[in-house]
């Protein structure tokens, strides 16, 4: 079973939070920030027409309190529209 969104959702894998800051110091699970960047794994066909413009592989960067977070087969992920998506990393 896969999962395929539908409209202009997109299914997104969160990069791991941070365990060190830049300077070293070990972040304790209270401390660690929500990630804002992930994987597009899975996208929908679009909407109204609308063609989608990230695709399955990119890696993106999305606002603080986008998606819904869902687990299936013991991972997490986001689900979120298209428009929650800021921008698309090379």
């Amino acid at each position: 079973m896969k999962m395929k969104p539908i409209n202009d959702r997109v299914v997104v894998l969160p990069s791991p939070a941070e365990e060190k800051t830049s300077g070293g110091l070990i972040l304790p699970d209270t401390a660690k920030e929500k990630p804002q960047k992930g994987e597009v794994v899975s996208v929908g066909p679009g909407k109204d027409g609308n063609l989608m413009t990230v695709q399955k592989g990119d890696t993106v960067l999305y606002g603080k309190y986008a998606g819904q977070e869902i687990q299936y087969k013991g991972k997490d992920y986001l689900i979120m529209r298209e428009d929650d998506i800021l921008v698309i990393l090379d």
